[in-house]
């Protein structure tokens, strides 16, 4: 690799998709906690729960997808540089 090259990555839709269920994961069990301790209703808990995991994730997933059509704040691959492809 050339000295002072950068790797740039570009996310895939699937890693979109499984950074957005770990998210959502988590945001959905906060949002449940919290009404369960304002409503001391499990089924309303549940309800919300469900609902919410859902139409966020959708939207996040959107989110994500679209920003990563802005090319602002990115730096551009040297059209010279060999590609390098990361296989984690």
């Amino acid at each position: 690799m050339m000295e002072g090259a950068k790797l740039h990555f570009s996310e895939t839709s699937s890693r979109s998709i499984i950074k957005g269920l770990g998210w959502r994961a988590l945001a959905t069990l906060t949002t449940m906690i919290l009404v369960l301790i304002f409503t001391r209703k499990l089924t309303l808990c549940l309800e919300v729960g469900a609902l919410e995991v859902v139409a966020k994730l959708v939207l996040y997933y959107g989110y994500e997808r679209v920003w990563n059509l802005v090319d602002w704040g990115r730096v551009p691959i040297m059209s010279g540089e060999p590609k390098i492809e990361c296989t984690r």
